[in-house]
């Protein structure tokens, strides 16, 4: 069942398997801004003249605005609102275009209580083809720390 758009699932919700997904089409706008924002202006995210010159052949998304919608499933989704992010390993293994839609996925593969702490394995995929994996450790919140008001 699909999670709302924001949902927090405390450490004693999460089990192993439990997975969730965010979809986003990326557009040029998007690739712009992060550029903006992170201050990597390199040409072969900005210019399709040069990036035509590239194995690549165009323009190419930032991979680490692909990694970032990994963030977005774990700040909204798992374990959501209340999740602090501990570390985060990635391999990139194939370019995003300017149009693909992106699904970034997390997958709760270990628990453990000392902590709160949640390893997640992290998929980004174009259609089939795995453009990202790797792994994220999360200190999730707890629902005893969080009272009866939600998480702090």
């Amino acid at each position: 069942m699909p999670l709302s758009e924001t949902a927090t699932l405390y450490f004693e919700d999460l089990s192993l398997g439990l997975r969730e997904t965010y979809a986003k089409t990326v557009k040029a706008s998007d690739v712009v801004g992060f550029a903006e924002i992170s201050g990597d202006r390199n040409p072969i995210h900005l210019s399709e003249h040069f990036a035509a010159k590239t194995p690549f052949g165009g323009r190419i998304a930032h991979g680490l605005y692909t990694a970032s919608l990994i963030s977005a499933v774990i700040g909204t989704r798992l374990p959501g609102p209340g999740a602090i992010y501990l570390s985060q390993t990635l391999r990139f293994l194939a370019p995003v275009r300017i149009g693909d839609t992106v699904e970034a996925s997390v997958e709760v593969v270990e628990l453990s209580e000392k902590g709160n702490r949640a390893k997640l394995r992290c998929e980004c995929r174009v259609g089939e083809t795995l453009v990202l994996e790797g792994e994220a450790l999360v200190k999730a919140p707890s629902r005893a720390a969080a009272g009866p008001h939600g998480p702090r």
